[in-house]
């Protein structure tokens, strides 16, 4: 199993992996539980966020704050993340290389496209954006570095999932199958679906399934030398991209500045 799909959820580890070390899990899953825009957080909601009991998460974040990732406001009596995880987020993004590749052509299409243009990688169900760009127009989706989005509902995760060997692919959509309820089937045929068209036109496109009034389109980036997926997306309002200009123009468009990416990146 390629580095894309394996270990998909944490705390879903065998118990019984003697390498497998608890309490780092759990201290992981309290940064975790702290998402864009939360600001500070109490015990009691990380608690209910992560499903750990209070005690437990009140060593956590009293160890986490010592060590320097989480900051404690005495004034609010909560937690929001401290400086040592903004260090390790910048040294994470130090080392994707393709971000650097990618910048000035993925910048280049959102402003001719007036449209948002991003890059990102998997973390669990859901793709992180490693870089965005938004095009000059004043009408842009407001997603940042870090911004998270659902792989089953996007055109960059479902980019990502028509990418995955087969295998790969149904291991995942079991645990999003877990997480769907009733909506399943319907969810699971515009995957399919998506999958299907990428495999016949190069790229996915996705008509408010993700957001009733965003449309996008979405292409893989499979690294040759150790198989790891990205996705690319390039979307935007709909009365801006309606349809038919995603077939015409920015899907073609898309699927050409990934293949511009990976050939820079295999001269590297």
């Amino acid at each position: 199993m390629s580095a894309s799909a394996s270990n998909p959820f944490t705390d879903e580890n065998e118990p019984k992996d003697r390498k497998f070390v608890t309490a780092l899990s759990r201290g992981l899953e309290v940064l975790r539980a702290f998402k864009p825009g939360d600001g500070f957080l109490g015990n009691q909601e990380i608690a209910r966020r992560t499903g750990l009991p209070k005690p437990t998460v009140t060593r956590l974040t009293y160890t986490l704050t010592k060590l320097g990732y989480l900051s404690y406001s005495e004034r609010l009596e909560r937690y929001q993340l401290g400086t040592g995880v903004l260090a390790l987020g910048y040294a994470t993004l130090s080392t994707f290389g393709i971000r650097q590749v990618a910048r000035p052509l993925m910048q280049e299409l959102a402003d001719e496209a007036n449209a948002a243009v991003a890059l990102g990688a998997r973390e669990r169900l859901s793709m992180i954006y490693l870089d965005n760009c938004r095009g000059s127009g004043a009408v842009t989706l407001r997603l940042d570095i870090g911004s998270r989005i659902p792989i089953a509902t996007t055109a960059m995760g479902r980019a990502f999932l028509a990418a995955l060997p087969l295998g790969e692919r149904e291991y995942l959509m079991q645990h999003i199958e877990k997480r769907t309820g009733p909506e399943w089937p319907q969810l699971r045929d515009a995957i399919e679906e998506a999958c299907d068209y990428y495999m016949e036109h190069g790229y996915v496109k996705v008509i408010g399934d993700w957001d009733g009034d965003v449309n996008a389109v979405g292409v893989p980036l499979v690294q040759n030398e150790n198989g790891y997926v990205y996705g690319f997306n390039c979307g935007g309002p709909s009365f801006l991209l309606p349809e038919h200009r995603l077939d015409a123009e920015l899907g073609p468009r898309l699927k050409q500045l990934v293949q511009n990416v990976q050939a820079a990146m295999s001269r590297m």
